[in-house]
Order: structure tokens, then C-alpha cells, then sequence
């Protein structure tokens, strides 16, 4: 299910402002009541993410603190390497780094953060503070590790010669030590969202009164997937993170064959652009973010400082 202020934080502008009334449809078009969103908008106030200028439909709400940006979603980076993966850009060294640190019980709070930075980073955890991947991301972990002021506590190798429990092939390792058939699903279920035919983007018509500002309401026919398509984005950026934020992004060489990864990111890539075509514009920096990701727009954000 996608949480409703993952829908708000999805509409915000380049400006930084959700349009209530947009809010409104695309939550309704997702299956969501006008209360939920009311009440997320409340919490959302309350936690000093939003203001809200004016009432009901015909308000605005403004991003004023760290909800500007969308939760849980991919770095462009990350995205952008999974890509780089997918035209066969990034080969494996065949070299597995290795990192291990000791920190205190007093320092609980800083090793907690770094062993979620190994993890974040698709490390998988061999044993009590203990961790390896086939990437190379050493230069992120010292960074983290010296922001933590735990940088004399961690140590980094690199090896060709990894064995755990007996295993040594490369790909049993990556099976062994990743849930890759979890995974693999997610990337089922993007391909399948991804792949949906988009029926009536530029047909919808209002059922009747909404049930707050007198304005029209749009619902969609029972059984099918939501039309607009700001809410079709939404969906699709919540499946494309729940499929991407759990994956380690192992070579290709170390994953199972066939892999959904690659076909499913394609299609989402293309749902993408489709979605983009449709959408009047401004619309919301959501495609921006995802464009950065796929290469085709520049990194740089627009100024939303006014």
C-alpha cells in the first residue's frame, strides 16, 4: 500500500508547493479518502514539513522543511549505476571488499549508524561486525565512518579469495549471502506496474461533486488501475523504490540468469517517459528526480528558494 504522505511528498513542485486539489484527485484516483489525506496533511503541518496556505481544494501547501524531497527513494547515483549495469558498463573485478570494525557499547549509537551505512550500501553481514560486497564502496564507508568520529575503528581489505561456510563460487556466495529471490519479485511486480497499458490518460471524466469544495471528484473504473497520471506516477515511483532500495546491485556476473532487474527497470524507464509526455506541465520535480536518474536532464535543481 503507498502511504499517503509519500503522494503529497510525490506532487511537490519545483517551487515547493502541492496543489491541494491535486492532492485531492490523485489520492482518490490511489483509493485514498479525502480524511487520510487530511489527516496527513495535519501530521505533516504539525511536524514542521508543510505550511498550508488557504482551505479544502483551493489550497496550498509549501515544503519548509526536510519533506521537501521524496522519502524512501533511490539516490540519482544509485539509480544511474543500476543502469550503467544494465548496458553492461559496470563488469566485475571479481574482487569481494571486505569491511570490519569494533566500537564500544558507549559509542552504540554511532555504530549502529555505520553498520546501517554498510547495509544501506548493499553490504551483507558475515558475522558480528563484519560485512562484504562486490562493490567498491570504500570511500563511502570512510566518509561515514569519519563522520561518526569511528574511523580508527574500521578496517577495509579487498580479496579474490572469499569463502563462507564452505562456499567459494562467486554467484552461491551472492545467493548465500543476498535474498535475491525477494528481490527478484519486486522486480517482477515493477515490470508487471511498469508494463500496464495506461488506458484513458487524456479521457477522464468527473463522476460527480467531490466531497468537500463542491469541486468534481474522479473515480476510477472498479478493477483497474488508477488513470491519471500523476497518481500512475506515484504508483510507479513507490514500486520502482521497493524494488530498488532493498537491491545490492551485485554485477551481473554474481546474479541469478534469467534476472528480472534489467527488463524491469527498462520498462520503467519507458512508463517514465510516457508518463512525463502526459502530465501538464509543470508538473511535479518527481520527474525531474527520476530524469536526472536515467540521464536526460541535468543534475543541477532549479532554484525553489522563492
Amino acid at each position: 500500500m503507498i502511504p499517503t504522505r509519500l503522494v503529497v511528498h510525490a506532487l511537490v513542485r519545483e517551487d515547493g508547493t502541492v496543489d491541494a486539489g491535486e492532492l485531492y484527485e490523485v489520492a482518490g484516483a490511489l483509493g485514498m479518502t479525502d480524511q487520510q489525506v487530511r489527516l496527513c496533511v495535519k501530521r505533516l503541518v504539525a511536524e514542521g514539513r508543510f505550511e498550508v496556505e488557504g482551505r479544502g481544494r483551493r489550497a496550498v501547501l509549501r515544503a519548509v522543511g526536510p519533506g521537501g524531497g521524496l522519502p524512501a527513494v533511490p539516490e540519482v547515483e544509485y539509480v544511474r549505476h543500476a543502469y550503467r549495469q544494465d548496458r553492461g558498463l559496470e563488469p566485475w573485478d571479481g574482487v569481494w571488499h571486505v569491511f570490519a570494525f569494533a566500537v564500544p557499547e558507549s559509542a552504540r549509537a554511532a555504530r549502529d549508524a555505520l553498520r546501517d551505512a554498510l547495509t544501506g550500501l548493499g553490504a551483507a553481514p558475515l558475522q558480528g561486525g563484519l560485512y562484504v560486497t562486490p562493490n567498491p564502496i570504500g570511500p563511502y564507508v570512510r566518509a561515514r565512518a569519519a563522520e561518526l568520529g569511528v574511523g580508527a575503528a574500521l578496517t577495509r581489505l579487498g580479496t579474490r579469495d572469499l569463502e563462507v561456510g564452505g562456499t567459494t563460487d562467486p554467484r552461491a556466495l551472492a545467493a548465500r549471502l543476498w535474498p535475491l529471490t525477494d528481490i527478484a519479485e519486486r522486480y517482477e511486480a515493477l515490470r508487471e506496474l511498469a508494463s500496464r497499458p495506461e488506458p484513458g490518460l487524456s479521457e477522464r471524466k468527473p463522476s460527480g461533486p467531490g466531497p468537500s469544495g463542491g469541486e468534481p471528484s474522479e473515480r476510477e473504473p472498479a478493477g483497474a488501475g488508477p488513470t491519471h497520471p500523476l497518481a500512475r506516477a506515484v504508483e510507479l515511483a513507490a514500486a520502482f523504490s521497493e524494488a530498488m532500495l532493498p537491491d545490492p546491485l551485485l554485477p551481473p556476473e554474481l546474479l541469478p540468469r534469467p534476472w528480472p532487474g534489467a527488463a524491469a527497470r527498462a520498462a520503467a524507464a519507458r512508463a517514465w517517459d510516457r508518463l512525463h509526455a502526459a502530465t501538464t506541465s509543470p508538473g511535479p520535480r518527481l520527474f525531474r528526480l527520476y530524469a536526472q536518474a536515467l540521464g536526460s536532464e541535468p543534475d543541477d535543481p532549479r532554484d525553489t528558494s522563492g
